[in-house]
């Protein structure tokens, strides 16, 4: 297993090298993000006091956490008592197993789905492709990331890897499009393709962004209309989501869709904001005939547990500590090869794993800048919990031998002047050259060891 968590590792340090060196990508990767700075400071304009604002949400949602099983309860209560059904799902065998149950119940061969990072980190479109099952993605990032076999960049734009030369080059390759197509010619298309989808599809899939405990409703947001498409049209709407999406009142979303918003994308609101309460009811002239909730627990429970790690359960996907990572605007959201890239997925992912120590390597790639803190809308303190997940690979002696007994070597050694004064100024140029040379990196130069302070007093207070 040691192995196999080097190789990972390993390859991540490739994987960033590689793209922290492409000038084309960091091209892109920051016009994209400059795009994006200019909105967030428009959309985060409309709080009086986002501090309180912030403060306010990590209230609500530290409160959730904690009480979590009993607002899952009520939850289900809820909407259970509309006609939906609640399905609880242990991890990802078992959420994927109970879509394909439901789907071939009711002889479901077309499926429609709309972005959903959970669906994502469960694979249920390639699941149910299997399985003789076609589930095609409905978001225009999405869409192309699935018509070109690619996956997800960004919590909340899964293409912004892609200039608009090479989704036109996508569109040339599939459908035959012209290699010269604008964004307006591709997005007509992609409208016209997806519209019958919608009317021939027997299911749809989504997300939730909000789960409304006291209510009991399923709370969507979006800008395109494919989830309320999703939805309306097939006689099945199935929903996908972790058990930590709740929030206790229906009043409370007045504060997290703006702080969605404004931190997702840059808007004031976004431009569908939808609440699902059950199935088409008696007298309803649209929405599904069935509804179906998955609520999933796949490694949650397990990051629940752990303090204070549990407060990244809080998160609410807005994507905007990727968006001010440094390191994560030089290597890329595909060479995290987790669900959740970014300082986010930094802090989740080891827990979410079943192996711990398969992805703990992703908590020292980060600066502890502490950006990603600063810009949470929901005040976690991420470079907080980057340095707990660190703590805790050191507790498990997941580090290796060789770098255990470095940092044991250098603590003893700096921890008494005298015994760091002890060695010649060349002897340590010497160390230093075996043994520091390969981890300083060829990229940078190593410095060299000149006299120190207390030594040139010294022969000062001597005199000539």
């Amino acid at each position: 297993m040691r192995n196999n968590n080097v190789r990972i590792h390993q390859e991540f340090l490739e994987a960033s090298e590689k793209k922290a060196f492409d000038k084309e990508h960091r091209k892109i990767i920051a016009h994209n993000m400059s795009a994006y700075e200019t909105a967030a400071i428009s959309g985060k304009a409309q709080f009086a006091n986002l501090e309180l604002a912030r403060r306010r949400a990590a209230e609500i949602k530290h409160r959730v956490i904690e009480h979590l099983e009993d607002n899952l309860k009520t939850f289900e209560q809820q909407i259970t008592s509309r006609g939906a059904t609640v399905i609880w799902a242990q991890d990802k065998e078992e959420a994927r197993e109970a879509v394909l149950q439901i789907l071939e119940q009711n002889f479901v061969k077309e499926v429609v789905k709309s972005k959903s990072m959970v669906t994502e980190e469960i694979g249920i479109s390639e699941f149910l492709l299997k399985n003789g099952i076609e589930c095609l993605e409905t978001d225009l990032g999405e869409y192309i990331v699935q018509i070109s076999n690619d996956r997800p960049y960004h919590i909340v734009t899964p293409a912004m890897h892609l200039s608009a030369a090479d989704v036109a080059k996508i569109f040339h390759k599939q459908f035959g499009l012209s290699e010269k197509a604008t964004p307006g010619e591709i997005t007509k298309f992609v409208r016209e393709t997806l519209r019958p989808k919608f009317m021939e599809a027997q299911a749809g899939i989504t997300g939730a962004n909000f789960l409304v405990a006291e209510s009991g409703a399923v709370a969507i947001t979006e800008n395109e209309g494919n989830a309320l498409f999703s939805v309306s049209f097939p006689k099945i709407h199935i929903v996908i989501t972790g058990i930590e999406k709740l929030i206790p009142a229906t009043a409370d979303l007045s504060l997290f869709w703006p702080l969605l918003a404004s931190h997702g994308t840059g808007q004031k609101i976004s431009a569908y904001n939808t609440l699902l309460y059950g199935p088409r009811a008696e007298g309803e002239t649209d929405g599904p005939e069935q509804m179906y909730v998955i609520l999933l627990d796949n490694g949650r429970t397990n990051l629940l547990a752990q303090i204070p790690q549990r407060r990244a359960l809080s998160c609410i996907r807005c994507g905007a500590c990727l968006n001010v990572c440094p390191v994560y605007r030089n290597i890329g959201g595909h060479t995290y090869h987790t669900t959740y890239s970014g300082p986010i997925g930094a802090v989740i992912s080891p827990f979410l794993s079943k192996q711990f120590a398969e992805y703990v390597h992703l908590s020292y790639a980060s600066s502890l800048c502490g950006a990603c803190t600063d810009c949470c809308p929901v005040a976690i303190d991420l470079h907080h919990q980057l340095l707990q997940n660190r703590q805790m690979a050191v507790k498990k002696r997941l580090p290796a031998f060789s770098e255990r007994m470095g940092i044991k070597a250098y603590k003893v050694t700096m921890s008494k002047s005298g015994r760091l004064h002890a060695v010649s100024p060349k002897v340590k140029n010497i160390f230093a050259r075996v043994f520091l040379n390969r981890a300083w990196g060829p990229r940078r130069v190593l410095p060299k060891f000149v006299r120190s302070f207390r030594e040139r007093f010294a022969e000062k207070q001597a005199g000539p």
